[in-house]
């Protein structure tokens, strides 16, 4: 019986669509080496831009590096942290957030 992957079936979805040489029959583990199973330069920044519209976020240059595109639990790491570290719908999301305290109450009438 295999193991339960640590990510969403849509990240494996999405990450197998940019692996070329990546069997259907082969599983995505978390150590897999990503170039290995053909994620090239433009491959990276295709699975970039879907990752980042699927998961409604960005990911932001410091985080664009070789190793955060190593390996699936490298990838998913990633992106899981800025999952959880997206603001919830609650907060303000755009520039008034100033007018706001930390509780969401507006502080100017």
């Amino acid at each position: 019986m295999m193991a339960e992957q640590p990510w969403p079936q849509s990240f494996e979805q999405i990450l197998r669509a940019h692996l070329t040489f990546l069997p259907a029959d082969e599983p995505v583990v978390p150590e897999l080496p990503l170039v290995d199973r053909g994620l090239d330069s433009l491959a990276t920044v295709s699975l970039l831009l879907d990752l980042e519209e699927a998961f409604a976020l960005t990911i932001p240059d410091e985080l664009l590096t070789a190793k955060t595109f190593a390996t699936p639990a490298d990838l998913w790491s990633v992106i899981d942290s800025l999952v959880a570290a997206k603001p919830s719908s609650s907060q303000p999301i755009d520039g008034d957030a100033h007018l706001y305290d930390r509780h969401g109450h507006g502080g100017i009438e």
